[in-house]
């Protein structure tokens, strides 16, 4: 296979989009390149997504998403070397201005800010959640304990990622709103410190401030940077130029950190006990329907990037219970179906350019990362979709019949095996999610090739 050209796959995508001057900002996830532009009718959708190296174009709420695929950076690299911004620069008027504007639906735009806020620290995510997972093997097979100094690190790995949370999504929710992301961090640092260092009562100017543990919530930090964004974008309008540098940002936290101490922290608490209690209920009265309706919908949440706005859920389930019973649980089915599903779709093939792209997204969903065989196989073809679909409803369902889950936030996927032991260092959960995604493969494929097969002798 051919190495990509990132420099000319990146000046085919900066000339579609009208030219660096009409490219606001640019940020990645794990297969996607997102770029926010002035004019967005510029860019000619259909003609773009015939660049080579572009598998497939999603526009969410104002923004262009490319899918590129696991090699995204490597093109990122290359498109910020054109002086184009990162995403949540804030010294452009134009570009705040631009992010002001209304743009799609209130529920489209809720979930484009839940997943643009998640993507960027899903790397966090994954390397505490499996160091977790080695943790477990560690002290299963080597019969290391808690007090071993490597346990010890491995641990400070794991547990800083749940524990600074707040951090982490207040950086990158103020980085998603065009606000300063490192007020937004320093809020979430606020949150942790009152956590571990509030007397037995608190109050603000008289007013009592609620009893809560912000480490590892997501909702209070995530209710108090979209506050925050508004009184820095008021403050920055509105105080003299001579001024800002020295009243803006303490201004901003002076009127942001009682107003989250006292009412949208608590109302973030509240909000995400809500709905893990809620979810838990569904899961609990519904397992293997639960688990099912999640593994068959998979591949529609990937479709239109909302994948990553069920990342609450997940951290909730994992406050919650320990573990992730439903959302994790019924993606690695869906995940490796799409696989499956990409792999028959190669073997029906003539073309060999066919039979390749079949080949390598089959691989690359295997592994946990199902875009390329989404928009290159599935939609494209249907058939695959339905494959897909089965797959993991059939593989979801044993799995919640079963009260399987994954222990730790990783990539659901036959490579994140390491997720599906448990901590107690018994085997039945880790053989029961292995069965359950061959399962899904299994069906996936044999759909996919049974449907593919009965395609061809109509046509």
């Amino acid at each position: 296979m051919a190495k990509k050209d990132y420099k000319k796959l990146s000046d085919d995508i900066i000339a579609a989009c009208g030219g660096v001057d009409n490219i606001l900002s640019a940020s990645h996830c794990m297969t996607r390149l997102r770029m926010n532009l002035k004019d967005a009718s510029v860019l000619d959708v259909e003609e773009a997504k015939k660049i080579p190296g572009v598998i497939n174009i999603v526009v969410q709420n104002g923004e262009q998403q490319f899918v590129i695929g696991q090699d995204v950076a490597s093109l990122y690299e290359e498109i910020i070397k054109n002086d184009i911004k990162a995403a949540g620069s804030v010294d452009d008027a134009e570009a705040l201005k631009a992010d002001t504007q209304v743009k799609g639906n209130v529920i489209e735009g809720i979930l484009s800010y839940v997943g643009g806020t998640f993507s960027p620290v899903i790397p966090v995510f994954i390397a505490g959640g499996l160091t977790g997972a080695v943790i477990s093997l560690l002290q299963t097979f080597a019969g290391l304990d808690a007090s071993n100094g490597t346990v010890v690190v491995l641990t400070a790995i794991q547990q800083a990622m749940l524990y600074f949370l707040p951090i982490y999504i207040g950086f990158s929710s103020a980085t998603r709103l065009k606000s300063n992301p490192y007020l937004g961090a320093f809020l979430g640092a606020i949150l942790i410190y009152v956590t571990q260092n509030r007397p037995e009562t608190l109050s603000f100017l008289g007013i009592p401030v609620a009893n809560i543990g912000y480490n590892g919530q997501i909702f209070p930090v995530i209710l108090g940077t979209l506050f925050m964004s508004v009184v820095y974008r008021f403050l920055q309008n509105h105080l003299p130029v001579v001024l800002r540098t020295v009243l803006l940002p303490v201004l901003t936290m002076l009127i942001t950190v009682p107003v989250t101490l006292i009412v949208l922290g608590p109302l973030g608490y509240w909000v995400g006990t809500g709905l893990a209690n809620a979810v838990l209920a569904i899961y609990r009265a519904f397992p293997a329907l639960a688990v099912a309706i999640i593994g068959a919908t998979t591949v529609w949440l990937v479709f239109f990037g909302m994948n990553n706005a069920t990342y609450p859920v997940l951290f909730l389930l994992l406050a919650e219970v320990g573990s992730d019973p439903l959302i994790c649980t019924g993606m690695a089915p869906a995940n490796v179906a799409v696989g499956g599903a990409c792999l028959a779709y190669a073997l029906l093939q003539k073309d060999p350019d066919k039979k390749g792209v079949g080949i390598s997204s089959g691989i690359t969903a295997l592994s946990g990362i199902t875009e390329p065989g989404v928009y290159g196989v599935l939609f494209p073809n249907r058939y695959p979709l339905i494959g897909a679909m089965v797959g993991g409803a059939v593989g979801g369902f044993i799995a919640g019949l079963f009260g399987l889950t994954q222990y730790v936030i990783a990539n659901p996927g036959l490579i994140s095996f390491a997720a599906y032991f448990n901590p107690d260092g018994t085997w039945g959960n880790f053989w029961g999610m292995m069965g359950v995604m061959v399962l899904a493969i299994v069906v996936g494929f044999a759909v996919t090739y049974f449907l593919g097969k009965k395609q061809e002798n109509k046509a």
